[in-house]
C-alpha cells in the first residue's frame, strides 16, 4: 500500500505509526527509511507503541519484525491480547533467553563472545526477512553486553547501515539511564520521541510525550499528553489555536433574558468569551446554564464541561431554576459531560473541547468551573497560557465560551480570585452579594466588554422558579460592589419582581 507523501521535507514518504494523535504531531507520520530512537522510563508505552507500529505495517501488506531482546514472545503476546490485537503478520524474534554456546575461554570474556553471536545471528535475519519496518526491544541489554560506549555505538551503527541497505524503517526502544537521556544513542538516529510518567500529589499518574529530534521534517513541538488505554496510546496533540481558524459572522448571542442583553450591549459576540467572576452560590452556574438553554431553543448545539458538580446535580439545579434541560440533552443538541480534575490532563480535556466543537457542532461551550480546571493543572502558573491558547482556539472556530471562576470569599471587597483571567477574558460579568434591609442580595454588572459598548448600571439579579430574572439599575444604591451599600434616603428600598 503506498504511504503518504510528505511536502515539507523534500517529498519523502512517510510511515504511519498506527496511533492518530502521534500521527498528527508528527505530520503524517515517519520519514521512512530512518532510524528512530523510543526512549522513556518503564511503564511509559514504549512497548504498546512499537507493537502498534508494527501492527499497522502488517495491515499495509508489509514485512514487519520485532527483535526481542528483555521481553519474551509470551509476554508480547499477553501485551497484544490485552489491547485486543491480533499479531498476525508480526514476525517475533525471540533473543530474550540469551541462549549462546557455552564455551570456556582465556582469550576472550563472556560478554565479547555472547554480543558477536547475538549481533551476527540478528543481523542474519534482518537479512532474510528484509523487513519494511523493524523494531529492536531494547537497546539496554546491547549497552550492558557491549561493557562501553565504543562497541556499543560500533553496533548500532551497523544496525543502521543494514537498515538503510534494505530499505527499513528501524524503531530502537531504549529505557532511560538513571533519569537522564543517552546523548550517544540519540546523535547517531534520526529522530528522537521521548516518552515521561509524572505522579502527581494527588490523583492518577499522568504521561506525556514530546518529539526531542526529527531531522528534515516538520513537526508539532513540545510536550503532548497521552493516556494508554484499551486499543493502544491515545495521544493528544498540543493544541495550536492558529491551525483552526474558520470564516464565521460575528453576531451577538442572546442569553434569552432581555434585561441581560441589554447589559451585555446586545449580547457577547460570537467568537468571544465571558468570563463570570463571583463568590459561591451568586448565580454564576446558573446564568451560564441560562446561555446553554437559550441556545438550544435557537437549535444550536452547545456543550457545557462540569468541574465541580454531577451531571444529575447541574440538570436538578437548572430545573428547580424553571430551566428544563433533559429534554434538550435527550435530542442530542445539549451535551453535559462531568469531569473528574483528578483524572484529567489539560491536554486530554482540551481534545474534549476540539470534538465537541469539531465533531458535535457546538456554538456554545461553557467551562464550570476554572477552579475545579485549576485543580486538574499540577503546574499552577502555566493555566493562564493554557486558557489562553484554548480561549483562541475556540475564537478562531466562532464559538462563544462561557468560563465560570468562584472567588474567595463570600462577601466584603477582600473577595478575590485564585488566579486572575479577567485580562484574557472578552467579557467580564461580575457578580456581588449585598445587604439591603436585613436580606441578602445579588448584584450583576459588565466590568469589561471587548467587542463593543455595554451598561454601565448596576442591576439586581434575582433566581427563583421561573427562571434568572434581571431588574432595572441599582440607583437607589453606592458601593454595592464592595458588599456593604449606601442606601439614598429619601425613597423605599426597591425590591424588584415584588421580592
Amino acid at each position: 500500500m503506498p504511504q503518504a507523501v510528505d511536502s515539507s521535507s523534500g517529498g519523502a514518504e512517510l510511515t504511519p505509526t498506527g496511533t492518530p494523535g502521534l500521527d498528527d504531531v508528527l505530520g503524517g507520520g515517519l520519514p521512512a527509511r530512518r532510524i528512530y530512537l523510543l526512549q522513556g522510563d518503564p511503564g511509559t508505552g514504549k512497548t504498546t507503541l512499537a507493537l502498534r507500529f508494527l501492527i499497522e505495517g502488517a495491515s499495509r501488506g508489509e514485512r514487519v519484525l520485532y527483535v526481542a531482546l528483555s521481553e519474551t514472545r509470551e509476554e508480547l503476546e499477553q501485551v497484544a491480547r490485552s489491547h485486543g490485537w491480533s499479531l498476525e503478520g508480526v514476525e517475533i524474534v525471540d533473543h530474550s533467553t540469551g541462549e549462546t554456546e557455552e564455551q570456556e575461554t582465556t582469550l576472550f570474556k563472556p560478554s565479547e563472545v555472547e554480543l558477536g553471536t547475538r549481533m551476527r545471528s540478528l543481523l542474519e535475519q534482518i537479512d532474510e526477512l528484509r523487513p519494511t519496518r523493524l523494531v529492536l526491544d531494547s537497546c539496554s541489554e546491547l549497552r550492558l553486553l557491549s561493557q562501553g560506549p565504543l562497541r556499543y555505538r560500533r553496533q548500532i551503527l551497523a544496525l543502521k547501515a543494514r537498515a538503510s541497505t534494505l530499505g527499513t524503517t528501524l524503531l530502537l526502544i531504549d529505557t532511560l539511564v538513571e533519569g537522564a537521556p543517552d546523548m550517544l544513542l540519540q546523535s547517531v538516529v534520526h529522530g528522537v520521541l521521548l516518552l515521561e510518567q509524572r505522579s502527581p500529589l494527588y490523583g492518577a499518574e499522568r504521561r506525556r510525550m514530546r518529539i526531542m529530534k526529527l531531522r528534515g521534517h516538520k513537526y508539532r513541538g513540545g510536550y503532548h499528553d497521552l493516556l494508554i488505554r484499551t486499543g493502544g496510546l491515545e495521544v493528544f496533540p498540543r493544541l495550536v489555536a492558529s491551525e483552526h481558524h474558520v470564516t464565521y459572522p460575528r453576531s451577538p448571542v442572546s442569553s434569552g433574558i432581555e434585561a441581560l442583553d441589554a447589559l451585555l450591549g446586545g449580547g457577547p459576540d460570537r467568537g468571544s468569551s465571558l468570563l463570570l467572576m463571583g463568590p459561591a452560590g451568586c448565580g454564576k452556574s446558573v446564568i451560564a446554564s441560562r446561555y446553554s438553554l437559550a441556545a438550544a431553543e435557537r437549535g444550536e448545539r452547545s456543550a457545557a464541561f462540569a468541574f465541580d458538580e454531577g451531571v444529575g446535580m447541574y440538570l436538578a439545579r437548572a430545573a428547580s431554576l424553571g430551566m428544563p434541560l433533559d429534554r434538550h440533552i435527550a435530542s442530542g443538541i445539549l451535551t453535559v459531560q462531568q469531569v473528574d480534575p483528578a483524572e484529567l490532563s489539560p491536554g486530554e480535556f482540551a481534545h474534549a473541547v476540539r470534538l465537541a466543537v469539531e465533531r458535535d457542532g457546538a456554538r456554545v461551550v461553557v467551562i464550570d468551573s476554572l477552579n475545579g480546571y485549576l485543580s486538574a493543572m499540577p503546574e499552577e502558573q502555566l493555566l493562564a497560557l493554557q486558557i489562553h491558547e484554548l480561549l483562541s482556539y475556540l475564537a478562531q472556530r466562532g464559538v462563544l465560551t462561557i468560563l465560570t471562576i468562584a472567588q474567595h470569599g463570600l462577601v466584603g471587597p477582600e473577595a478575590d480570585s485564585p488566579i486572575d483571567l479577567s485580562y484574557i477574558a472578552d467579557g467580564v460579568l461580575l457578580f456581588r452579594y449585598f445587604e439591603a434591609a436585613g436580606r441578602v442580595r445579588k448584584a450583576i454588572s459588565v466590568v469589561k466588554k471587548r467587542s463593543g459598548a455595554h451598561e454601565s448600571t448596576i442591576r439586581e439579579l434575582m433566581l427563583g422558579n421561573g427562571g434568572p430574572q434581571v431588574g432595572p439599575p441599582l440607583t437607589h444604591f453606592e458601593g454595592v460592589l464592595s458588599g456593604t451599600p449606601r442606601f439614598h434616603s429619601g425613597s423605599a428600598i426597591p425590591f424588584p419582581g415584588g421580592s
